[in-house]
């Protein structure tokens, strides 16, 4: 399989020099931008596997990059792991909010950065060799990665994707919130279970322009289910 390629987008020359070392002793490929002008550029130049992205950038800040590039169709399915020092939960559910599918704290070990990246790979890449799925004129197809709703295409990032495979093969049944992390996110992933809140609600305003987004329950005190019953 060929190597996965990383941009860094770091303003901090020393922290990209890090970083780089990390990923390249892990046999990524590397590319870096100093500043979201120049990481935009490289991505439409070629759009890597995944992003490391700094909230502090000099000309735009990491949130609002992040936001443009899930509005963007070439761009919105790519992974954006935030790079911050800013470690406040608040600061956090923004950054996921906006569609990123991690958050790293800095200062962070080389180790640690290498798991995470492997963690959001692995969850991108790892449906397959599935039939679609129907409910209620919702259909999920696992390998063209695509959901419609009475035929009309639904647009949902990645772990959105994911987690609503996940509710689509296990109707009926409650699953708590580390049962989710677990079987959605990947058991060596590090996020707070309020991580799941924040994907649950973006999954839910995907599906609503059809009224699935009803489909998505709140069972509470026990954690969510897929289920058609009221």
């Amino acid at each position: 399989m060929t190597a996965a390629t990383i941009l860094i987008v770091e303003d901090e020359a020393a922290i990209r020099d890090m970083v780089r070392f990390a990923l390249e002793r892990a046999e990524f490929e590397t590319r870096e931008a100093g500043d979201a002008a120049a990481a935009q550029v490289a991505i439409a130049d070629q759009p890597p596997d995944l992003i490391l992205l700094d909230w502090m950038l000099p000309d735009l800040s990491g949130i609002d990059l992040a936001r443009r590039l899930r509005k963007d169709e070439l761009t919105r399915d790519i992974p954006v792991i935030m790079l911050t020092a800013r470690g406040e939960e608040e600061d956090k559910i923004r950054g996921l909010e906006v569609g990123a599918d991690d958050y790293i704290t800095k200062p962070f070990s080389p180790r640690e950065l290498v798991a995470r990246i492997r963690a959001v790979l692995r969850r991108v890449r790892g449906e397959g060799g599935e039939r679609p799925i129907e409910i209620e004129g919702l259909i999920l197809d696992p390998v063209g990665h695509r959901v419609s709703a009475h035929g009309e295409p639904l647009e949902m990032g990645p772990t959105e994707f994911r987690l609503l495979h996940f509710f689509m093969a296990h109707p009926e049944r409650v699953f708590s919130r580390s049962r989710l992390l677990d079987s959605v996110w990947g058991r060596n992933v590090y996020v707070e279970e309020r991580t799941v809140d924040v994907h649950i609600r973006r999954l839910r305003k995907a599906l609503a322009p059809h009224g699935h987004d009803r489909l998505i329950q709140t069972v509470r005190g026990a954690g969510y289910r897929f289920s058609r019953q009221v």
